[in-house]
């Protein structure tokens, strides 16, 4: 027997970062929409962990004990009191390291896979106790839609979207690491006071009336600039994209991916070829959103 779950992306329509606490994190006020690109993670019984992966960029995954799949494996195993011996194949299609939370809809996924598999019997509270240890972007990848995160990212409000937002997606050649993104942002803001974080109350209408224009004016990435900085290229896919027509352009997250928001599914069609093109990026791929977080298929 085998459980197969579907777990989709993730852009940050609002990331506003504070300073670095005592521990290293920083307090974020986070607005994550569930995006239309997908992993799927199969879970298979065997006699041991282990993890394979396939699909673009695959061989950039990291197989052993240090991926999210296996670690989430691992932490419902010892809270149900079982053996971890499971086979977790991964067919990937989120960019890896991209900033699209590939890593976390992952752990996300095995989580939901085995527990379904195993018929713990486990709440929804309990496997977003889980996705919090696991990582700051892992509880949203198991809700999905739309939602405010705050604290490190992984307390959540779900936030209501009343339409639904055309994106394309800009793929850089290889990724940027999280942690040295934030180390940059750091390095930029010493001896700065870095203001508390704050949910932008002209972003959140914007997303409960479906206004894509609005939505637009007021899209930010407190990252963007630490991201710029280690990968200063990225800035001609940016306009790029924004030559071409879309509405707003920003990195996705950590980056290096970056997003574009566009008017309709025939805009993004047309800034998809023009990001091509260009030759700034790899690849360019178009989704909508929001839709369902982590679910059986």
């Amino acid at each position: 027997m085998s459980v197969t779950v579907r777990v989709p992306a993730k852009v940050n329509v609002q990331l506003a970062v504070g300073g670095a606490r005592p521990d290293g994190f920083h307090d974020l006020a986070n607005v994550f929409l569930a995006v239309g690109l997908y992993d799927e993670v199969t879970v298979t019984p065997a006699d041991t962990l282990r993890v394979t992966c396939e699909g673009p960029d695959a061989a950039q995954v990291p197989l052993d004990r240090t991926n999210l799949a296996a670690r989430a494996v691992e932490k419902l195993a010892a809270r149900t009191g079982r053996e971890a011996h499971v086979h977790i194949h991964i067919d990937k299609d989120i960019p890896v390291a991209g900033g699209m939370a590939g890593g976390s809809a992952d752990g996300a996924g095995a989580l939901l896979a085995c527990d379904a598999l195993w018929g713990t019997g486990a709440t929804r509270e309990e496997l977003l106790d889980i996705c919090a240890e696991l990582g700051s972007d892992v509880p949203f990848s198991l809700v999905g839609g739309a939602a405010l995160g705050t604290g490190r990212g992984e307390k959540l409000r779900v936030l209501e979207v009343g339409g639904t937002f055309h994106w394309v997606f800009a793929v850089a050649d290889g990724g940027l690491s999280t942690p040295a993104v934030y180390g940059e942002f750091d390095r930029l803001n010493e001896g700065v006071e870095v203001p508390e974080p704050v949910a932008s109350g002209g972003l959140l209408e914007a997303l409960a009336k479906g206004d894509a224009t609005a939505l637009a004016a007021v899209l930010s990435n407190d990252l963007q600039a630490a991201a710029l900085s280690l990968r200063p290229s990225l800035a001609r896919t940016l306009a790029a994209g924004t030559d071409a027509g879309a509405l707003a352009a920003l990195v996705s997250g950590s980056g290096p991916t970056t997003a574009f928001l566009v008017r309709d599914a025939e805009a993004a069609v047309k800034v998809a070829d023009a990001l091509v093109v260009s030759g700034t990026c790899r690849a360019a791929r178009v989704a909508a959103g929001p839709v369902p977080g982590a679910v059986v298929l």
